[in-house]
């Protein structure tokens, strides 16, 4: 019973950081309808900025409290992946979005691929480490949990609290479900439709920087293919929870950890993946739209 509680928990700190990434392909999807593929090497370019603030900070200061050197790389990496994904709606995705539907998602592949390669070439191909940024561990009834979990499972919580406030209680939460259910009402009814896009991929960027920060912090290591498998991976969550659906999105990354953790645990590690997409592809062929998701409706 003890491995089986650990494995849950395992599970529910991998899933937190899936459903971060997963948010941001479920509002943009919302939104404008596309696929933001290079959403999952934003998540990777988030992880890069707060390794690089965290060398930057060690290297100034002699000692630097945990706390305050967590919360500094997440700014800065929410501030850079905010820049990028703000730059690539507004020179890639914007030109396209009245085009036919494989422009955006054929230039979304390509500015993934951009992306990928411009930190490879940047930073270089190799595994970049860090030290231990947290290594207590909690013993409870024979379980081990360490600060690192909790600290993901807080973080992920009260941004989901944070976020949900904005989207269903503030004006601009008000203007994106306007743009989603119809742009071009929305622009008539005085809504800046552009803008409300716009900082919605701010918005997504800045929880993959986030989920970025705590995967770097979690693990200690990330490479320029780190936004690859967690990105894809991301999107299974967000299908899986219904396409468009925000609390769909978090759904599905807590499913897809906890699939993960229990068929590594029980089963062979080497087929955690393949179990997750059959999941997938199950659920799919009895609930098309999701877990949550709302079958698209036709207008006339």
């Amino acid at each position: 019973m003890e491995y089986f509680v650990q494995q849950l928990i395992n599970g529910l700190t991998l899933g937190s950081i899936y459903g971060l990434i997963a948010i941001g392909y479920t509002m943009v999807y919302g939104i404008i309808g596309m696929i933001n593929f290079a959403h999952g090497d934003i998540f990777m370019v988030g992880a890069f900025g707060a390794l690089i603030t965290f060398l930057v900070l060690v290297g100034l200061f002699y000692s630097v409290p945990v706390v305050v050197a967590l919360l500094v790389m997440m700014i800065v990496a929410m501030l850079l992946t905010s820049l990028y994904n703000w730059t690539i709606e507004k020179v890639a995705y914007r030109p396209l979005r009245g085009s036919f539907r494989l422009a955006p998602l054929i230039t979304a592949i390509g500015m993934s691929i951009a992306l990928s390669n411009f930190v490879q070439v940047t930073q270089g191909p190799r595994n970049k480490p860090i030290p231990p940024m947290i290594s207590k561990v909690y013993e409870v009834f024979g379980i081990s949990i360490s600060l690192k979990q909790i600290v993901i499972v807080i973080v992920t919580t009260v941004l989901l609290v944070i976020f949900w406030y904005l989207v269903n209680k503030t004006s601009l939460g008000r203007a994106q479900r306007a743009c989603e259910q119809d742009r071009k009402m929305a622009a008539l009814l005085g809504i800046d439709v552009d803008k409300t896009i716009s900082i919605t991929f701010i918005m997504g960027a800045s929880l993959a920087a986030v989920a970025g920060t705590l995967y770097l912090m979690y693990y200690g290591v990330v490479t320029f293919s780190d936004g690859f498998v967690p990105g894809v991976k991301a999107f299974t969550a967000a299908v899986l929870g219904g396409i468009g659906s925000i609390p769909g999105a978090v759904l599905g990354g807590l499913l897809i950890g906890f699939i993960e953790s229990m068929w590594s645990a029980y089963f062979s590690i080497d087929y955690k993946d393949v179990a997750a997409f059959s999941i997938l592809a199950i659920v799919l062929i009895f609930l098309p739209s999701g877990l949550m998701g709302r079958p698209e409706v036709e207008k006339v």
